[in-house]
């Protein structure tokens, strides 16, 4: 239904293009401008609006008003300073969210997924989302469909799996149907786009999906969304029956009532955490991107902290993308004499209408004339490990790897391809077939020759993986490779237990798989659908996996690992698989990218704890009071200075600082353990004090004062604890919040609402704050020793 006033769109009727003219101008125009463009139905980054209504019209946010409003209701306007820190946070959130779309639109704009489109009777190739329905794309292998098509020239074998699941390739003929999302194995053909954007199949199962589940959140940003949500529901109430008890039970003025239960309130509320682990990860992403490193979501950071199993390929990232032909060693010089093989050879490269680098190397090293025109042929495949040319009177010929091709007969020449396997040599057979060219081999075969060749070993390969050895991270090299050349290779580049390999052509069932994946480092001959599996037996074995790639055989593992590693260079398919691209192509980032992937987790789980020790201190402290019917011993404007001194200035710190300790166990557990000391201490000196003014009837007035003077002090402490092992910054840190915190405290004290403090409180406020580090120290000493009688009688402590 067109909008009211608004001009109605002329429907523009499906058009069957010519394959070799495409569409015109015009014709792309009026589809255009009728809607019919594959747009994506997802953009990749929020717009400005919703960056600022998000940032703005929270939960916290709202509550934060509401509470604001009761301070203001009752004139005591210095307790609302509480609201200017809010305020700052959230516009600090705004313009660092507004700052990483900028930055991130802009790659996006230049790693977008292109298309070859036939339009005019020229190729263009342009970004997917300006293709429009009825558009003619060319296809080949490594490219991903992008819309809803049907074969109108060609073959084509597509594999579905990242659609339907299944991992088979199936091959499309003219008039055959395409499905977005799947991807082009092999062949090479023209299809017209039939479904675009979200008419699309990928595109109805995107939204679909969307509506029960939203962006992939890492465990840590659920534990906090967990945490925040629990949190939310509980303050209301709790802050309710809080006020009763101060008006109905203590018979507090409304004044002292309303300061007290926000600042109670405000108490118990992790208003910064969500903000610094959101700005954390944001500046992580910025970082990444200086590295030429693009992160698909932001989850991606902690998977990457948390890898402690790296699956690598072994063209690409340990040698070099490019190959050269090293020699070319006849089996049968009689029969097949070299000239004649290097001829068959040069006409096999010229049917190939490939680019892969091992087709680009056999073309510069065979360069000569063809002389056969090729009646069909058989592209290679990852799946088969073959391809074939039909060369008419010079026969069929095949090439591909000796023990697929050979079969029974590899014994024969078993002893001369593995002792060039075992210099570190990629070895295909050339043989001569004498029955039809099919899927598979078919009739006698003669072997005429193997062709040698080689990668260069990436210069900075065995750095990388001492890195990873140090840092203790597992390398599996995962390779359709002959598993002797793989580990030739794989040792040169210094992978530990190179020489544990195993030929996955031996694997038989998923059982076999799932043994050899923790017992092999190894691994020849993998076809696509076992790469995946292998992924998937190590992430059973409760493994954090990282998968790189480039090649559209990586596709499924990519997607199936925890975090996929795609090079820039490789397929559109492989890119859009992954959930981190190496811009650069480059591996030796690697060590960086996960560097800052563990620099962020760590780091936001250190200033957690700053925010948790409050949180959980005034919800003990809270309930104590309810129990025991004591005044609420806070008021917002004071609670301001330990949160911005004490939490604010130095969890910002902390989060930037460099931290490459791998990260493993539960995000929450592990913070609150580590901010249970300060907690406890927190309760135990300021319900002290408490007990202490009840008891020996002292005045009152003072204890807001006390109080958060005692809760600075244990923040100072927490802080110190955080900070260690020191570093200049850490010390600069430590120092600057020392000073601030005991400077505001003694001079701007009327500024926060805070009473002034006689002889008497001034004696009870240092008795408290002397006593806080032998407890904190005692808390500490009593937690380590149930860990370790966890430890004991468990066998573990999952923190």
């Amino acid at each position: 239904m067109a909008k009211k006033g608004a001009p109605e769109k002329t429907p523009v009727p499906a058009a069957e293009a010519d394959p070799n003219r495409g569409l015109t101008e015009e014709e792309v125009r009026l589809r255009a401008e009728a809607g019919l463009g594959n747009k994506a139905v997802e953009a990749g980054t929020r717009t400005v609006g919703k960056i600022i209504l998000s940032n703005v019209f929270t939960y916290f946010n709202l509550l934060f008003l509401l509470l604001g409003l009761c301070v203001a209701s009752v004139r005591s306007w210095n307790d609302l300073v509480f609201l200017g820190v809010i305020t700052v946070n959230t516009l600090i959130g705004i313009i660092q969210e507004l700052r990483s779309k900028r930055t991130l639109d802009k790659l996006r704009i230049l790693t977008a997924p292109k298309a070859r489109a036939i339009r005019g009777g020229q190729t263009v190739t342009l970004p997917t989302e300006e293709l429009v329905r009825d558009d003619i794309v060319a296809l080949a292998a490594g490219d991903q469909v992008s819309a809803d098509g049907v074969v109108v020239l060609g073959s084509l074998r597509v594999n579905e799996a990242l659609i339907t699941g299944e991992a088979d390739e199936v091959v499309k003929n003219p008039g055959d149907s395409l499905l977005s999302g799947s991807f082009v194995v092999g062949g090479e053909g023209r299809a017209r786009l039939t479904a675009v954007g979200a008419d699309s199949f990928a595109a109805r199962l995107t939204l679909e999906a969307g509506k029960n589940a939203g962006p992939r959140q890492s465990e840590m940003m659920r534990s906090l969304s967990r945490l925040v949500k629990v949190i939310g529901f509980i303050v209301v109430p709790f802050g309710a029956v809080l006020y009763c008890k101060e008006v109905l039970w203590l018979g507090r003025d409304a004044v002292s009532a309303v300061t007290g239960t926000v600042a109670a309130v405000i108490g118990m509320i992790p208003e910064g955490l969500y903000l610094l682990t959101s700005l954390a990860l944001m500046a992580g992403v910025l970082r990444l991107v200086k590295k030429k490193t693009l992160l698909h979501d932001m989850a991606s950071i902690e998977t990457l902290a948390r890898v402690d199993v790296l699956c690598v390929d072994k063209t690409g990232t340990i040698t070099e993308n490019k190959m050269t032909v090293e020699d070319l060693w006849l089996l049968h010089p009689d029969a097949f004499p070299e000239p004649a093989v290097r001829q068959v050879l040069a006409d096999y490269v010229y049917a190939m209408s490939g680019d892969n680098e091992t087709l680009l190397a056999m073309r510069r090293s065979f360069a000569g004339s063809p002389k056969h025109k090729a009646a069909s042929v058989l592209p290679f495949s990852s799946e088969r490990k073959f391809g074939g040319a039909d060369l008419g009177e010079e026969g069929v010929w095949l090439l591909g790897a000796p023990e697929i091709l050979l079969k029974l007969n590899y014994a024969d020449y078993k002893e001369a391809v593995e002792a060039w396997a075992e210099k570190g040599c990629r070895v295909l057979l050339l043989a001569r077939q004498d029955g039809p060219l099919g899927e598979t081999p078919a009739g006698r075969l003669r072997p005429a020759a193997l062709v040698l060749l080689s990668n260069k070993l990436r210069r900075e390969a065995a750095d990388t993986f001492r890195y990873f050895r140090e840092q203790g991270v597992t390398v599996k090299v995962i390779s359709g490779d002959n598993p002797v050349t793989v580990a030739e290779v794989a040792r040169r580049a210094g992978i530990p237990d190179a020489d544990k390999f195993v030929d996955a052509q031996t694997l038989a069932n998923d059982a076999a798989i799932q043994a050899a994946a923790l017992q092999y480092t190894v691994f020849g001959r993998v076809k696509p659908d076992q790469k995946r599996k292998l992924v998937q037996a190590l992430k059973a074995a409760g493994h954090t996996v990282a998968m790189t790639g480039d090649g559209v055989n990586d596709v499924l593992a990519l997607k199936t690992a925890d975090c996929g590693i795609a090079m820039a260079s490789g397929s559109d398919a492989a890119c859009q698989a992954a959930n981190i691209v190496l811009l650069n192509s480059d591996f030796s980032n690697m060590p960086h990218v996960v560097d800052e992937g563990r620099r962020v987790i760590n780091n936001i789980g250190r200033s957690a704890a700053l925010y948790l020790t409050k949180n959980i201190f005034f919800f003990a402290l809270s309930l104590t009071t309810l129990i025991v019917t004591l005044p609420a011993p806070f008021n917002p404007a004071g609670l301001s200075i330990v949160n911005a001194l004490t939490i604010g200035l130095p969890s910002f710190v902390l989060a930037m600082e460099p931290n490459k300790e791998r990260v493993s166990g539960r995000f929450l557990p592990k913070v609150i353990v580590r901010a249970l000391p300060a907690a406890l201490t927190d309760f135990v000196v300021v319900l002290g004090m408490l007990l202490f003014y009840d008891a020996v009837g002292l005045p009152g007035d003072a204890v807001r004062s006390v109080a958060t003077g005692l809760m600075g002090v244990v923040g100072i402490l927490m802080v110190d604890r955080c900070s260690r092992p020191y570093t200049l910054i850490r010390k600069i840190l430590l120092a600057v919040v020392v000073v601030a915190f005991v400077g505001a405290f003694l001079i701007l004290k009327p500024y926060f609402a805070l009473p002034p403090m006689g002889k008497g409180d001034t004696a009870v406020l240092i008795v408290f704050a002397l006593l806080a580090k032998p407890v904190m120290d005692l808390w500490s000493r009593a937690l380590d020793a149930l860990r370790s009688r966890v430890l004991k009688f468990r066998g573990e402590w999952d923190i």
